[in-house]
């Protein structure tokens, strides 16, 4: 199931339009709606969706997805004046097709290197700072890129605690947390 699943999106080129547009409603319209990215993007090990949709940018969308005068998905991104951030708005700004040229993903934007000043990474997160202040004060995107850069730290640490346990765990002769011989009943009861 999970290599279906890979599959399913990763085989499908970021150039191939039907990626993004509906081979069988072939509607720009429909294309710049937060929901076509949910196909590639939620579940287990691709969170994005579930992390946008609790946002309050997502929140914005779901509420008022409805009323054409808040998100026109008629105009295209580069004139459109939506109320809140979609991921096309974002992602695809100004309507350009490469996704990954404003990507958020972590380890690109040096947020894993956080200190250590590469230019690349500047350059990368400079421009995801340059797309909140279509909306927000640069100070305010930049305090956010710090606050997401903390928590990929403490992410990070926690990371490395649960495999040292685990390893621990292993080195002791408790590697498999429930023996067969010991696997509990219904109740939980050994």
């Amino acid at each position: 199931g999970d290599t279906a699943g890979c599959t399913f999106c990763h085989t499908s080129p970021e150039e191939r339009c039907s990626t993004c547009h509906q081979r069988h409603q072939f509607n720009p319209a429909v294309a710049r709606k937060s929901e076509q990215c949910r196909t590639c993007h939620w579940g287990k090990d691709h969170r994005d969706w579930e992390a946008y949709d609790i946002s309050i940018h997502g929140s914005v969308y779901q509420v008022n997805k409805w009323d054409p005068t808040q998100f026109d998905m008629s105009k295209k991104l580069a004139d459109a004046d939506y109320v809140g951030p979609t991921c096309q708005y974002c992602h695809l700004r100004g309507g350009h097709h490469n996704v990954q040229r404003l990507s958020t993903v972590y380890t690109s934007m040096g947020m894993s290197n956080a200190d250590r000043g590469a230019p690349l990474w500047k350059e990368k997160r400079d421009t995801w700072v340059s797309v909140c202040d279509d909306c927000h004060s640069p100070r305010f995107a930049r305090e956010n890129l710090q606050a997401m850069d903390e928590a990929c730290k403490d992410a990070g640490l926690k990371y490395t605690e649960t495999f040292k346990v685990a390893e621990n765990l292993m080195l002791d002769g408790m590697g498999e947390p429930m023996p067969k011989d010991l696997a509990p009943d219904w109740s939980g009861q050994h």
